[in-house]
């Protein structure tokens, strides 16, 4: 027991010695995945490094990066901790922050994948958030346009003819029952300059009042 405590003692002091170069890692498990959040324990810490070593290596090709070379520090049940990335190769010296945040920064899907977590919920307070590439329509926007622009044209068209037929129709139907009025020989009642005037009957004839009356004023001798 005093030996595991001594042991974390010297991770502390390591840790305060090398605080520009170490990352605070908090976790929302349950947050995140509710009734299937799983237990933070030493099997999900040796995952984490694992990650944060295969990043390391995978930014940069010159890296020997070992799972050891990971340490965490002052893990709490919420979950969070310190971690700092150490060379064996340089006397147990870190590796510079802004090295490892690159290679963080690099490898955040494949780290947030391998815990089931997003960028939300498992967070390098450190370290901003990688934003995830634009997603691209499969259709470009400029053929979306013009396909709206030509169904807009061709609906304006159609309803031009449309409204060119009905008008057409409806002229028809006005000039056939004149036609057939007239034929008839009815009267009817059509507005000149406002003033409603009756339609001469063409075959009775029509009479106007205003000369008959005269015509029987000067015929009786």
């Amino acid at each position: 027991m005093c030996f595991i405590n001594l042991i974390s003692l010297r991770k502390s002091s390591f840790f305060q010695q090398n605080a520009q170069n170490a990352f605070k890692v908090r976790l929302s498990i349950k947050t995140a995945l509710g009734d299937n959040a799983y237990a933070w324990d030493a099997n999900e810490e040796y995952l984490f490094k694992a990650m944060v070593a295969f990043a390391m290596r995978r930014y940069s090709s010159k890296s020997t990066t070992q799972i050891s070379d990971v340490l965490l520090c002052n893990v709490t049940d919420r979950v969070s901790f310190w971690f700092v990335v150490t060379d064996s190769s340089q006397n147990m010296t870190t590796v510079p922050g802004s090295v490892v945040e690159a290679a963080i920064r690099m490898n955040r899907n494949r780290i947030n994948s391998a815990f089931l977590l997003s960028d939300k919920t498992l967070q390098f307070l450190k370290i901003t958030s990688t934003l995830s590439p634009p997603v691209e329509p499969s259709t470009p926007v400029w053929l979306i346009v013009f396909g709206v622009v030509l169904c807009l044209i061709v609906a304006g068209i159609v309803f031009l003819v449309v409204a060119g037929i009905q008008q057409r129709k409806k002229k028809n139907k006005e000039s056939t029952e004149r036609e057939n009025l007239e034929e008839k020989g009815e009267v009817t009642v059509t507005v000149e300059n406002g003033i409603p005037c009756e339609a001469l009957d063409l075959k009775a004839g029509h009479i106007n009042g205003v000369f008959a009356a005269d015509d029987e004023r000067f015929t009786s001798l």
